[in-house]
């Protein structure tokens, strides 16, 4: 007896991008030794790129060292499960380099986290104490600047239980 397989439905290219805009917290996941190492970020979004601060230590850092191919997962679901949708973006992260490039995507991450009413305890994660300011990110010695590139739009996967439109 064959049984109908329900599939959610696909995002469109619209709902996905509003997804990356409201969110600020993903996963990724990174190639590992044996079983691929997923780890939490919050990001920015310019409106074309997305950006990472991450810690110059452990074993995310280790694991982009050798192999800077990646994917990026972000979510949103209400408390009930009722309406849930995700995305997938296949991509490499690279270090950026640029002085002024770096400033600006730290700046990014102060305001962010400014206007999200985050706790300080976000610090701890990006390589600074939860008892130093939020500016403290603007100094690059405890972190890094990672962008994710090379995302290609057929390969980005985005599925919703519902209609978003809704």
């Amino acid at each position: 007896m064959a049984q109908n397989i329900f599939k959610m439905p696909r995002m469109k290219k619209s709902e996905y991008d509003r997804l990356i805009e409201e969110q600020y917290i993903c996963r990724i996941a990174f190639k590992g030794e044996v079983h691929p190492y997923i780890a939490p970020f919050i990001y920015v979004f310019d409106g074309r790129n997305m950006y990472f601060l991450s810690t110059r230590y452990g074993k995310k850092v280790q694991y982009f060292r050798e192999n800077p191919s990646v994917c990026v997962e972000i979510e949103h679901f209400s408390p009930d499960l009722s309406s849930f949708s995700f995305v997938a973006l296949p991509g490499r992260l690279v270090e950026v380099d640029e002085a002024a490039q770096k400033r600006a995507v730290r700046e990014s991450f102060v305001q962010l986290i400014r206007s999200k009413g985050l706790s300080p305890h976000v610090l701890s994660a990006l390589g600074h104490s939860p008892e130093e300011p939020v500016e403290a990110l603007l100094d690059g010695e405890h972190s890094s600047v990672w962008k994710l590139v090379g995302v290609k739009v057929e390969e980005i996967l985005g599925l919703k239980s519902r209609d978003l439109e809704e």
